[in-house]
Formats: C-alpha cells, structure tokens, sequence
C-alpha cells in the first residue's frame, strides 16, 4: 500500500555518509520531533535527477529552512559510497542529508518501489518528495512516470 498524507514514516534503517565512513541511521533520528522535507530519485548521477532534482533542492535549501524545516533528506536505492559521492559533486554540503535505500526496502516500506529490473537497473524508488512532522506525513508529491513537477523543489517551497 502506498503512503499518503496523514500516515507515519515507517520506522526502519538507513545509511548515511558521515567523516568517519558509512553509519546506519534510522528513519526515527531523520524525522522525531522534526519538520522535514524528503525527496526520492531514480538513481544518483542519472540525468533528471542530476540537472534538475537534487540541484533544485540545493539551491531552495535556505529557503525551505526558512520555513522552518529542519531536514531536508535526499534518498535513492544507491549504496552509501555512492550517495555520497553524487552530494559532494552536487555540492550538497550541510543543506541536504544524503540517505542510501541500498535494497530498495523503505522505497517498498512505503510502496513507491519502481521495477526498473527490464531496463537492467533493478529495483529503484519512484520519484517523489514529501513534508514530515514528527514523522507524520503533511504533503506528498509522487510523480507520474517521466513526471517532474510534483517533486520538484520549488512544488515543495511553495506547500510550506
């Protein structure tokens, strides 16, 4: 079943880039007692995501936190190396947590899961953003296939 407004974040565990290597996080530290905006690609370094998606969250960060939000979180079904990597050649710096959904399991926690497994890339995630708070979603913009409007960052600016 997919996720919709009103429904609480799954509590399950992520992976996150940090100085010291790969840590595990959950999705309980990203989103308790927090207002925060997530937002989902297809893939690191794939096209849309990379010219439009993740840049138009980098450059809205200051904005959206001006609105209040505390987290603005980035996850893909990438590896944590990976995730990484694609933040610093973004330059997404201390503006935007970059979490890794390695196998796929939150996207499917939630049921935004997409079988890319034809075209040979396997399980990914839809493309889509959400608001939070404490855990509990407000807003939710899930794209139809191909779609980039729901989930782009200035969607998401102007629902705060």
């Amino acid at each position: 079943m997919t996720i919709k407004v009103g429904d609480t974040i799954p509590s399950m565990k992520l992976m996150v880039a940090t100085a010291g290597g790969p840590k595990e996080t959950s999705t309980d530290e990203v989103f308790k007692g927090k207002k925060v905006v997530l937002f989902a690609v297809p893939g690191a370094f794939t096209p849309t995501c990379s010219a439009k998606h993740l840049p138009g969250f980098v450059q809205n960060a200051g904005a959206m936190k001006a609105k209040g939000v505390d987290t603005i979180a980035c996850i893909a079904v990438n590896d944590v190396f990976v995730m990484d990597a694609w933040g610093k050649e973004q330059g997404t710096g201390e503006n935007i947590t970059m979490l890794a959904d390695g196998a796929a399991a939150f996207a499917k926690a939630i049921g935004l899961e997409l079988d890319l497994n034809g075209r040979g890339m396997g399980w990914r995630s839809q493309r889509y953003a959400l608001i939070a708070e404490d855990g509990k979603v407000t807003h939710l913009g899930i794209e139809a296939p191909g779609g980039f409007e729901a989930s782009k960052a200035e969607a998401i600016l102007a629902a705060l």
